[in-house]
């Protein structure tokens, strides 16, 4: 067992919702003191870097309530119970963006709050992408434009903070990086 373990003496759930739960827990340290912990369970989601057969970026424009603006995005959504990520990718970039991939490359899976909540993203990149004469449709709630752009383009979205979210930063810095490594 490591030594910076914390051991949850209880466990409360506070809320249980459609997308996350809430617990409180009483925690001891490693000092042998205790503390509280406020937990969100997420059921993990995928993000998809659509990159077109023109090397243009997929994008979404969508409404972020809990910041009270629109926001550029990679396409994203969570995980449905017993679903693989890698089908969840697929299901998200068919029903947000109308596109189908040919193949379809995990890149890597991070933590996006970790200090609080337990949301895991997989990270994929999709490309020979074509068009659906008929997508899957959006959920009920949900409401995306379509933008596509080059890299360059994104990266000076992400200077004006039209892009202000992490998995989408993280994606377009990983982009940058990979291109770089190849000139």
């Amino acid at each position: 067992m490591d030594h910076l373990m914390e051991k949850t003496i209880h466990k409360e759930e506070i809320f249980k919702g459609k997308v996350i739960d809430v617990y409180v827990e009483d925690v001891e340290l490693p000092n042998g003191k205790t503390s509280k912990r406020e937990i969100v369970k997420h059921p993990g989601a995928v993000a998809i870097i659509p990159i077109t057969d023109e090397g243009k970026l997929v994008l979404v424009r969508q409404y972020r309530k809990a910041l009270e603006r629109v926001l550029v995005e990679i396409p994203a959504g969570k995980l449905e119970k017993n679903e693989e990520p890698a089908m969840t990718a697929r299901r998200e970039l068919e029903e947000e963006t109308g596109y189908a991939a040919q193949e379809l490359h995990h890149l890597l899976s991070f933590y996006t709050s970790p200090g609080f909540a337990d949301e895991i993203i997989h990270l994929y990149v999709a490309k020979g992408l074509k068009k659906l004469e008929s997508a899957a449709p959006l959920d009920d709630d949900e409401f995306v434009d379509l933008l596509e752009v080059t890299l360059e383009e994104a990266l000076a979205m992400l200077q004006k903070q039209e892009i202000y979210d992490a998995k989408t930063a993280y994606a377009l810095q990983y982009l940058q990086l990979q291109y770089a490594l190849q000139k």
